[in-house]
């Protein structure tokens, strides 16, 4: 092996380089498929950036190994990739994007050194730089004043939109913010002490795109995010404004597709987000932008110092057991770890590979709000002190092929993390009447969406899904979901005979992907009371011919409207609506 760990490193970084190019200009489609109402292409975009980080990573890591960097001695190796990771540091100093450079180096050391333990000095287990080597020559934001007014103020603001459609309404759209600006904020009683910081990129994901920024008032701060939708012709239009912590929290979801934002300078971004969604961890927002690879590389890190930080066991996950998977988590820690089993249960006719792609169809897919994002983790081990010992029998006894228990450690081949939820079921055992009927109303509309989107769940029991922090349903189970428009739904045909009818077996034919949403009200709920309540809400559910509207719907090529935010908040349009106020003080405009 004559290459000198410097000329590796350069390698790596000129691939990470032509792969951060790919991305930005593939981010930036997004603008112009926008302004032209090319959804599809907008989806489309989303799934072919994804796939971009795995492409460029297999072809440095193929040119890598046709170099056969063998080594006689493990302390060989190991002081070629000390110098190779001190070469790769010093030429990341002048790169605003180094974060993402260094998880890069890491995922090329783990495909080129496969099994081996993570040694924090050949690669990036932390950070080699505490503090950002190279900080943005200019603010990521525009910074607006009320110095003529408020609704001048949110004129210039829309006005340096840097999009090119004309506006339905804009003094429409003014009103509207003004309104709901006074209901979120009474506390503004005037205009004078507001500042609004807008970031000069916008949010694209399916049918829209979000202006994010922060609005102060002295000391308070609040986040401030308008959804900008186009009418029929073309025309922007203002759908709500955002004004709450919590409500942009559901907008930049776990179980959302990942925006199409540009990440040029990725730490100053997320430092800029955190500030308005400080309960979320920073991992989460490196996802939600798109930069799910590091995303990953965050919450391992977060999660070795929450485990050097804490003392409380893994334990096998409270619920129902899977048939397909082996679930446990730590309490202290805001996240399960699933395990794919080494044999299903008969009735799961599916195989792990199987298993593996379903997931990876969620990866790529619109999960609309409703299927939980997973990272997914090879070759990972934990301290076996802080193994619950019955845990530890059942992983040994359901995925024994992939995981390793020694004196100190459990190695573990492959699993995925995903956020902790409760489980329907046990929510729905201990809620209150008036949560009983939230929930039930939200597993319907997730349930609907879902197949708006072109997901058959297949097993649509309770425990297959969670309930979040918000209140919202969300599918957490893959193993039997299936493209909607893949399925045939039919009605359970009448009986011909009195034998027919008396028989406990099925006596029609039912080839593999039939389905017959009558059966859904037999065997989703187990209470009578329940079944009632949610036949009341989401009875369409159990009609085949409501299904098969929506496999036309696809067919048309139809994007349904899922809105990251309540259907209330929608702005009402008003053709006789007052005209604007022109003075300069917020009072009833604010």
């Amino acid at each position: 092996m004559t290459e000198r760990p410097d000329a590796i490193a350069g390698q790596i970084l000129t691939r990470f380089a032509l792969f951060r190019v790919e991305f930005l200009q593939s981010t930036a489609a997004a603008r112009t498929l926008y302004q032209d109402a090319d959804w599809h292409g907008i989806q489309h975009l989303g799934k072919k950036r994804l796939g971009q980080y795995h492409d460029h990573l297999g072809l440095i890591v193929r040119r890598l190994k046709n170099l056969e960097l063998d080594f006689p001695t493990d302390d060989e190796r190991a002081a070629f990739w000390r110098a190779t990771r001190s070469a790769y540091t010093e030429l990341l100093t002048p790169r605003y994007d180094w974060e993402l450079a260094e998880t890069y180096y890491n995922s090329v050391y783990r495909r080129l050194n496969p099994g081996r333990a993570l040694p924090p000095d050949e690669l990036y287990l932390t950070s080699a730089f505490p503090e950002p080597p190279l900080r943005p020559e200019r603010k990521l934001w525009t910074r607006y004043t009320p110095s003529q007014g408020l609704v001048d103020m949110l004129q210039r603001m829309l006005a340096n939109l840097p999009l090119s459609l004309p506006w339905r309404s804009f003094d429409q759209d003014l009103r509207n913010i003004l309104r709901s600006l006074s209901e979120e904020r009474p506390e503004i009683d005037t205009a004078t002490e507001l500042r609004l910081d807008v970031l000069n990129e916008l949010f694209f994901r399916n049918k829209g795109t979000y202006v994010v920024g922060k609005l102060s008032y002295g000391d308070q701060h609040w986040p401030f995010a308008l959804p900008l939708l186009q009418d029929a012709l073309g025309r922007l239009y203002v759908d709500t404004l955002i004004c709450d912590e919590d409500e942009l929290s559901i907008m930049f979801s776990f179980t959302r597709a990942y925006f199409l934002v540009d990440t040029s300078h990725p730490g100053a971004l997320i430092d800029f987000l955190h500030e308005l969604l400080p309960n979320k961890q920073r991992w989460e927002l490196y996802n939600a932008v798109g930069l799910n690879k590091h995303g990953k590389t965050e919450f391992y890190r977060g999660f070795l110092q929450h485990l050097d930080n804490s003392d409380d066991p893994f334990v096998i996950a409270p619920g129902i057991k899977g048939m397909v998977m082996t679930v446990f988590t730590l309490p202290s820690y805001n996240t399960v770890f699933k395990i794919i089993k080494d044999r299903f249960a008969p009735q799961k006719n599916i195989t792990r590979e199987q298993v593996k792609e379903k997931y990876r169809i969620v990866k790529h897919h619109d999960r609309v709000g409703r299927m939980a994002d997973t990272q997914e983790f090879n070759d990972i081990s934990f301290p076996r002190e802080r193994f619950d010992p019955e845990l530890i029998e059942e992983l040994l006894a359901t995925a024994a092929s992939v995981v390793e228990v020694t004196d100190t450690h459990v190695h573990i081949k492959h699993l995925y993390t995903e956020r902790l939820m409760t489980p329907l079921n046990l929510y729905i055992a201990d809620c209150s009447e008036e949560e009983l009927l939230s929930v039930l109303d939200e597993y319907g509309n997730a349930i609907g969406q879902l197949a708006a989107a072109n997901i058959f769940p297949g097993d649509m029991l309770l425990k297959n899904f969670g309930v979040t922090r918000h209140g919202r349903v969300v599918f957490y189970d893959y193993d039997e979901i299936s493209y909607l428009n893949e399925m045939n739904f039919r009605r359970i045909p009448e009986p011909r005979t009195p034998e027919e009818e008396m028989s406990a077996d099925v006596w029609y034919a039912v080839a593999t992907n039939d389905v017959f949403p009558e059966e859904f009200r037999r065997f989703l709920f187990g209470r009578l009371r329940i079944k009632q309540l949610f036949t009341r809400l989401h009875g369409e559910l159990f009609e085949a011919d409501y299904w098969k509207s929506l496999q036309t719907a696809l067919d048309r090529g139809e994007i349904k409207d899922v809105f990251p935010y309540r259907r209330k908040k929608r702005f009402q349009t008003s053709d006789d609506a007052a005209p604007l106020p022109d003075d300069h003080h917020a009072g009833a405009q604010a």
